[in-house]
């Protein structure tokens, strides 16, 4: 479809972001609410095909209702001049694949951020019944911000519809990223989308993938049943605890591994916490309290004793040290010292007056009883 295209007399076509099988993504203008929006306009010969449209439909109804922060959000889809076309939220940035192909692999400070929230965009779906089916880099949009959206739910299937003995001809997914059970055909489930996640982990810290063959029945059959190598063999940086992660998660029994992306989402969190706290804790602590916070650290002996170095002879003998002085006595903070000199003189008055109020009352009491007496 040519640019400067108007769709439904709303979206115009403006610049071409790139093609895949199924379609072709242009950036484009919506013209009623005045926003830039992503247009994907898909081949001529799936809009034609009916059971195609109808089951393309309920799936993009079914991701116009998926809202999170790492999910590109749908805003509409429809048929025009005999083409279908969904109109998604538009990112800016570039897709996790390019950016492999232009820098090679990440660090794992790096990667560990960005695949957590792969994990919470797509945890989120299967929370709501669906499997994207389809996880790869190339679906998978980052920010300048480094803020990762993951896209392309329009093959996402509702776990519902899905009978989990259903046996297909159609192989949902790429052969590069897809389950051992997709290879096979099998319904994909979560355990199939956490598989696929793994993948992309293993290509972001090695800048590899863990299979590659050159057809997708050889790549199918990797799947299967080739044992996955290490990714400690293409980049020794990888920590033991993360390398055992993304072997679980490459599992070719779907049991084996994460249920679900949340639950891989939080052991990464958990590791990547870690991670970044321990240095920070040990740099921390004094030399003592490291070797007990580490007890598998190598032990050392300690440093044979040196003799020590005969005095210098002097000239003249030393002057003999003054006697030692014992501190005078210091009172006690808070109690004060008393003073033998000092009288209280107000105690004193207050005393001398109650005693002559006392003997002043005696002749008047004495005279009260002689005059009542007679």
């Amino acid at each position: 479809m040519a640019e400067n295209t108007l769709l439904n007399n709303r979206y115009q076509l403006e610049t071409r972001l790139g093609s895949g099988g199924m379609a072709v993504v242009y950036r484009a203008k919506d013209l009623m609410l005045e926003r830039t929006v992503a247009v994907k306009v898909l081949r001529e010969d799936y809009s034609n095909d009916p059971a195609f449209r109808e089951r393309f439909r309920q799936e993009a109804k079914a991701a116009a209702n998926l809202s999170h922060p790492s999910i590109v959000t749908v805003h509409d889809f429809g048929l025009d001049a005999g083409k279908l076309f969904i109109v998604m939220e538009y990112v800016p940035g570039a897709d996790l694949k390019t950016m492999l192909q232009t820098r090679g692999r990440f660090s794992v400070e790096e990667a560990l951020p960005l695949l957590i929230q792969a994990c919470a965009g797509i945890g989120y779906a299967h929370r709501a019944g669906l499997v994207h089916c389809d996880v790869k880099p190339q679906n998978m949009l980052v920010t300048p911000d480094q803020r990762l959206k993951v896209t392309d739910f329009g093959i996402a299937r509702a776990l519902g519809s899905i009978n989990p003995n259903e046996q297909s001809k159609v192989v949902w997914g790429s052969p590069q990223y897809f389950s051992p059970e997709q290879a096979t055909g099998a319904a994909p489930s979560p355990a199939s989308d956490v598989y696929a996640l793994g993948v992309v982990m293993y290509e972001m810290l090695c800048g590899r993938l863990p299979f590659t063959g050159n057809t997708a029945a050889e790549l199918a059959q990797m799947h299967r049943s080739v044992p996955t190598p290490p990714p400690s063999h293409f980049n020794a940086n990888i920590p033991p605890a993360l390398e055992q992660i993304i072997l679980k998660v490459l599992s070719k029994e779907p049991s084996a591994r994460y249920r679900t992306a949340d639950q891989l989402g939080r052991v990464l969190m958990t590791f990547n916490r870690a991670t970044t706290i321990s240095p920070v804790v040990e740099a921390a602590q004094p030399p003592a309290a490291a070797a007990t916070a580490n007890p598998s650290a190598s032990y050392s002996a300690p440093p044979k004793p040196q003799p020590r170095p005969a005095p210098p002879v002097s000239a003249a003998p030393p002057a003999p040290a003054a006697p030692l002085q014992a501190p005078a006595p210091q009172p006690a903070a808070g109690i004060r010292q008393e003073d033998p000199l000092d009288i209280d003189w107000g105690t004193w008055a207050l005393g001398l007056l109650a005693a002559v109020a006392v003997l002043g009352l005696v002749p008047l009491w004495t005279w009260v009883i002689l005059l009542y007496s007679r």
